[in-house]
C-alpha cells in the first residue's frame, strides 16, 4: 500500500493561482451557452488570447489590436476610429461571472494569410492604440469601464514555429520583434505604472533561448523591468514540467528580470504534434486521463517556482477539455479546475509527504476547514492502479469528511463520509489510473 502524509499545522505558503484558463464563458441568445457552469467554476483568471477565432465572443471584431483599431492609418486619438462593440461584450461576460480578465495585446495565431502578425508600420503609434485600449476598459475612455485588470501582455508565441519554418504568430525578425517589444513596454509602463505590463508568451523557451536573451539584454540596457515573464509548456508529464517551470525562473534570473512574476500562461496535455500523436492528443485532452493530467500539472506547479498557470483553452475548440464545444456540458477537466478552486478558497498550502511515485497531491486549510486534490496520472496507459493510504496529522476533535471521487462513472460525487477523531485520521483510496479525488475536512 502507498501512503500519503498530510499535517494540517503545517503551513507552507499560499495556493497559487494554478487553475487559470484561456478564455471565458458567452452567453448565447438561445440561453443556452457555458456561462453558469463556467461561474460555478470559481476561475481566478481568463486570458482573452486566439478569442476572435470563436463566433459567440464576436469573431473577427474581438480583442485583436488590429481588430479593434482596423484602420491603421486613422487616428489613433479619435474614439472613431475603434470598434470596441464585440470586446465589449465578450469581456463583461467574463468580468460577470467573477473571473478576472488577463489581457493579450496583440493577435490571434494565423496559419493561414496573415493580417496581424505584422511588424507595426510605427511601433510608438501602435503602442498609443494600445493605451487606448487599456483606458477604454481601464479608465471609462470612449464610454468604457473601470474593470480591474491587472494584467496586460504584449503579444503572443513571437518564436513559434511550423514543421515547415513558417512563423504563424511574429512576421519579423528577432531584432524587429526586440524593438517593437521594448518601444511597447516602455510607453505602456509609463502611461500605467500601477498595472502589470509584461510578455511575450515565448512558445518553446529552450529553443528560443538566444531570442529570449536578446529580449531581456535590449531590456536592460533602459532598465527596463518586467512585471511578469510569460511563456509556454505543452506536456505529457510531470517532470518535463517542471523542468520547464525552473528553466523559465533560471533564465529570468540570470539576465535581469528576476523580479518579474513568472506566468506559464499556455499549458495542457500534449503527446505530439502531428498525425496520430496529435490526434491521441485532442482524444486525451477531453477524457478522463487529461483531467487527471491537469490535477497533476496543477500540484507540480505548486510546488514550482511559477506563479501562475492558464491552461489552454476554455474556449469551445479542438483543445477544450473543459466543455463539450457542441453541447457546453461540462467534461471530466471541468471538475479538476473548479475543484482546484476549493483550495484557492481555503487558501494556505499545506506541505504533504508522499512515498509514492505518481500520486500527486495538493492541500490547503484555512483553520477550520481542510481539502486534499489528489489523482493517479502516468503517461503509460497501462500503469497498474494503486491502492493508497492517506494520514492527515492535526486534524480537528469530531470532524467530519467526504470522499470526492473523479473517474469514469463519478463527476466528482462524493462516494464516502465519516466522522473523524482528533490526532491522525486515516483514509484508504483506491487508485486506478487517472483516477482523481478531493478529500474535504470539516471542524465540528
Amino acid at each position: 500500500m502507498e501512503k500519503l502524509r498530510i499535517d494540517l499545522s503545517l503551513a507552507g505558503g499560499k495556493i497559487k493561482n494554478m487553475n487559470s484558463v484561456n478564455n471565458g464563458p458567452f452567453r448565447s441568445v438561445r440561453n443556452y451557452d457555458n456561462f453558469d457552469s463556467f461561474k460555478a467554476a470559481k476561475i481566478p483568471y481568463a486570458r482573452n488570447h486566439d478569442a476572435s477565432f470563436y463566433a459567440n465572443y464576436g469573431g473577427e471584431f474581438t480583442v485583436d489590436v488590429h481588430r479593434i483599431f482596423r484602420d491603421f492609418d486613422k487616428d489613433e486619438n479619435d474614439a472613431a476610429s475603434y470598434s470596441f462593440y464585440s470586446t465589449d461584450e465578450y469581456l463583461k461576460a467574463i468580468d460577470d461571472s467573477g473571473t478576472k480578465i488577463f489581457y493579450r495585446l496583440g493577435c490571434n495565431i494565423e496559419h493561414g494569410e496573415k493580417c496581424g502578425t505584422f511588424p507595426p508600420k510605427d511601433n510608438l503609434k501602435w503602442a498609443r492604440i494600445c493605451e487606448h485600449i487599456i483606458k477604454h476598459y481601464t479608465e471609462g475612455w470612449a464610454n468604457g469601464f473601470y474593470y480591474d485588470i491587472e494584467y496586460w501582455e504584449i503579444w503572443n508565441e513571437p518564436d513559434c514555429h511550423n514543421a515547415d519554418g513558417s512563423n504563424p504568430c511574429w512576421q519579423g525578425t528577432e531584432e524587429e520583434f526586440v524593438e517593437f517589444f521594448a518601444v511597447a513596454y516602455k510607453h505602456l509602463k509609463s502611461c500605467f505604472p500601477r498595472l502589470k505590463i509584461g510578455g511575450p508568451a515565448f512558445a518553446y523557451l529552450p529553443g528560443c533561448r538566444d531570442f529570449a536573451i536578446k529580449l531581456f539584454e535590449r531590456l536592460n540596457r533602459e532598465d527596463l523591468k518586467l512585471d511578469f515573464f510569460s511563456y509556454h509548456c505543452y506536456a505529457s508529464d510531470a517532470e518535463w514540467f517542471a523542468t520547464m517551470i525552473n528553466y523559465a525562473k533560471e533564465l529570468a534570473t540570470e539576465y535581469g528580470q528576476e523580479g518579474a512574476e513568472l506566468i506559464l500562461n499556455e499549458w495542457n496535455y500534449i503527446k505530439g504534434w502531428m498525425a496520430e500523436d496529435w490526434k491521441y492528443s485532442l482524444k486525451t485532452e477531453k477524457g478522463l486521463k487529461g483531467s487527471s493530467f491537469v490535477i497533476c500539472a496543477m500540484c507540480t506547479g505548486q510546488k514550482q517556482p511559477v506563479d501562475m498557470l492558464m491552461y489552454y483553452d476554455a474556449r469551445p475548440c479542438a483543445m477544450n477539455g473543459l466543455f463539450n464545444s457542441d453541447t457546453f456540458e461540462p467534461l471530466k477537466s471541468y471538475y479538476s479546475i473548479a475543484y482546484f478552486s476549493k483550495l484557492l478558497e481555503l487558501g494556505t498550502y499545506v506541505n504533504e509527504e508522499c512515498d509514492c511515485k505518481d500520486i500527486y497531491a495538493c492541500a490547503a486549510t484555512n483553520g477550520q476547514k481542510a481539502g486534499i486534490l489528489l489523482t493517479h496520472y502516468n503517461n503509460n496507459d497501462s500503469t497498474e492502479g494503486k491502492l493508497l493510504e492517506i494520514t492527515v496529522a492535526s486534524a480537528w476533535q469530531g470532524s467530519s469528511a467526504r470522499v470526492y471521487k473523479l473517474d469514469g462513472e463519478c463527476d466528482m460525487t462524493v462516494v464516502q463520509e465519516l466522522k473523524l477523531d482528533s490526532g491522525d485520521i486515516k483514509l484508504c483510496l483506491d487508485m486506478p489510473l487517472f483516477t482523481s479525488y478531493y478529500v474535504e475536512i470539516e471542524q465540528a
